[in-house]
């Protein structure tokens, strides 16, 4: 019987698919890279593992886990290749996903275009029916509908139907009898229901939330279903996947959620970065992932990532607690050109993978951020990946100064280094909005360069936010494949319930957390979770009375004493005093329950295997001219081979230190 050592981390970008194989008896990694196929990622997913195996010798059944970070509901929704869906509401509701809120994105532009609704207003039906708050007689819901309306939607081709009822959140009984109807006339159909997938007050959110979902299901479902046949025909476990807040679920889970893997592949590097610069010492830092199409970055403090409980995805809000990573259309694929007025821009277009900048010789003849580097120097002249992808300087320098230095009259390198100031502006303006605009000095953190041109560009992004050191994990640009080995399988719960704390008991907080943990209880039991190894985190969205807006706020395990309820408010005063600069003693209200379920189902050692001991000499590949601007021109740099470069070594730069990732 073969010993089953290895965890397998696969993660999925716009350029690349990149790979980690980390042994579990001694923390030995293995990285490697391959092209991503964006018409099918699960293809290049299946190559990739297949090369890496093959390269090292290691049989299929070895992997005993295998994470994996997914952009597959990302880049559907960006391209609109999302399924045909329809969407049953309350009678009288169904142009709420069109009225959206009353926030202009442009205060001054009332004519600024909202984004297409993701369901067309005939594919959006109601039904008769009410849930009532307060005092009034419900109204039970028209079933005879839902015969017309399953005909009518097989007849436009529909593939997914979303059901959002006004106060389902407060009684799904309705809007789960309609779901249950629909999916007995319409079993071909994928169908959700909003209160299993937000069980929260706004209806909007909820309704954008539950169709995002819905449109996003059979395109998810098709690609894990060619992911777990693929891992089946090489013979090694079916995978985990990584959603948006950093813990992973099974396949089935995620297919059934799709709208909670919005944010999966930035949450890989995140997870990444905060386990190793804790094991670091470092548990204050920013993380800089800069892939080939996009920069991410977040904030972490303590060792754990700011959540948010709301972000946008294709102009529609998604409410799901997730990492808060900010991106920009910044990355090594990102297009450098001038505009009509002759001023130089970089992104957000990318070259993507294919064609890919101009130097990798695969047709395309756009300028991009690595072409630039070329240009400059700071990127090998001949190959990149450990020299198995060979690049041509000569198409680089010819796509630079065609395309920017003579539009605008720039010697080659001064277009070049032109390029990456544009860049570097962008990528500041993101850090300043998860730093300075949430209260934090970004000089008090360390700054985490991962992604292929993270550790490129750290060094000239620290000097201009203040920041003293930079930390380069041993593979950068396989750190998300990395982060899916250390993430827990999580998943998160909410349950609205409005009550004023100064008008109820202890009791009856304590009754809506257990109805909450419940459902957290069933969802371990689904996921066939070991009791021991269980964890739940309780948490509860609170605000003044009269306010619309919540913090969220922690809460101890086990039955609350009134003395508890107490705590709870003053834990309140002081996070609305933190982040709005003041509190008062007003009445606090109780919103929204929450919970957090997880479990540590795999573990790599803490400690890396140890290097062996190398001389600084022995780690000098050469020397390279490099530009720089600042200084005067072109330097003779040394430059050095990472894997060589022993621990506690000091380098004098400028210089060049390089690895295949």
């Amino acid at each position: 019987m073969v010993d089953k050592t290895y965890a397998l981390g696969v993660d999925v970008g716009g350029t690349f698919t990149d790979l980690a194989l980390v042994r579990l008896s001694d923390g030995q990694t293995i990285y490697h890279k391959t092209p991503s196929t964006p018409r099918d990622p699960s293809e290049a997913v299946a190559r990739g593992i297949e090369e890496l195996l093959r390269d090292n010798s290691i049989v299929p059944t070895a992997i005993s886990y295998f994470g994996h970070g997914t952009t597959v509901a990302t880049n559907a929704l960006i391209q609109g290749k999302v399924a045909k869906t329809a969407l049953i509401t309350t009678e009288g509701f169904r142009d709420i996903i069109e009225i959206r809120r009353q926030r202009q994105p442009h205060n001054y532009d009332i004519r600024m275009p909202k984004p297409t609704p993701p369901v067309p207003r005939h594919l959006r039906l109601e039904i008769r029916e009410r849930t009532y708050l307060f005092g009034r007689e419900n109204v039970a819901p028209d079933e005879e509908a839902v015969n017309t309306h399953a005909s009518l939607l097989r007849e436009e081709g529909v593939e997914s139907v979303a059901i959002c009822f006004l106060h389902a959140y407060h009684n799904p009984v309705h809007e789960a009898r309609i779901a249950e109807a629909v999916r007995e006339v319409f079993p071909e159909a994928f169908v959700c229901a909003s209160h299993e997938v937000l069980a929260e007050f706004r209806e909007y959110e909820r309704i954008s939330t539950t169709v995002l979902n819905a449109s996003l299901g059979p395109v998810m479902i098709r690609y894990l279903t060619n992911l777990e046949a693929s891992a089946d025909a090489l013979g090694i476990v079916a995978p985990k996947i990584l959603q948006s807040n950093g813990g992973v679920a099974s396949p089935r889970e995620a297919g059934n959620n799709p709208v909670r893997t919005l944010a999966s592949g930035p949450a890989a590097g995140v997870t990444g970065a905060a386990h190793l610069s804790v094991a670091a010492d470092f548990p204050d830092i920013i993380t800089f992932d800069v892939g080939g199409t996009s920069t991410d970055v977040c904030l972490i403090q303590g060792g754990e990532a700011l959540i948010a409980r709301e972000k946008e995805f294709n102009g529609y809000p998604v409410r799901f607690p997730m990492t808060d990573v900010h991106s920009v259309g910044a990355g090594g694929g990102s297009i450098a050109w001038v505009d009509s007025g002759g001023f130089l821009h970089v992104g957000p277009r990318s070259a993507g993978a294919d064609p890919g900048p101009a130097c990798y010789g695969l047709g395309g003849d756009e300028p991009t951020v690595t072409d630039a580097n070329v240009v400059l120097g700071r990127l090998r002249q001949d190959a990149l990946l450990g020299g198995r992808m060979p690049i041509d300087s000569a198409l680089a320098k010819k796509a630079i100064e065609e395309k920017i230095a003579q539009p605008m009259g720039l010697e080659l390198e001064e277009a070049a280094e032109g390029v990456l100031t544009i860049l570097n502006e962008n990528i500041l303006q993101a850090i300043r909005v998860i730093s300075v605009e949430q209260g934090f000095d970004p000089r008090k953190f360390a700054l985490v360069a991962f992604g292929g041109a993270g550790p490129l560009l750290a060094a000239r992004l620290a000097d201009e936010l203040g920041i003293s050191r930079v930390l380069v994990p041993e593979g950068p640009g396989l750190l998300c494949a990395l982060g899916l080995l250390v993430a827990d399988v999580r998943s998160d719960f909410s349950l609205t319930k409005m009550l004023n704390l100064n008008e109820v008991d202890c009791a009856v907080v304590n009754e809506a957390f257990v109805e909450i943990e419940k459902e957290t209880h069933q969802w371990f039991d689904k996921e066939s979770i070991n009791p021991k190894l269980r964890r739940i985190e309780r948490a509860v969205d609170m605000r003044y009375v009269g306010q619309s807006h919540e913090l969220t706020i922690r809460a101890p395990i086990g039955n609350l004493t009134e003395k508890g309820l107490e705590e709870l408010a003053d834990s309140f005063r002081l996070e609305h005093e933190r982040v709005y600069g003041y509190a008062t003693q007003a009445p606090v209200q109780l919103v929204t329950f929450r919970t957090v379920a997880s479990a540590k189902i795999t573990s790599t050692p803490d400690k890396l295997s140890t290097k062996k001991a190398y001389k600084l000499e022995d780690a000098i590949l050469g020397t390279r001219p490099v530009f720089f601007g600042a200084a005067g021109g072109f330097f003779d740099c040394l430059v050095y081979d990472r894997l060589k470069v022993a621990p506690g070594s000091v380098i004098s730069g400028p210089a060049i230190i390089e690895q295949m990732d």
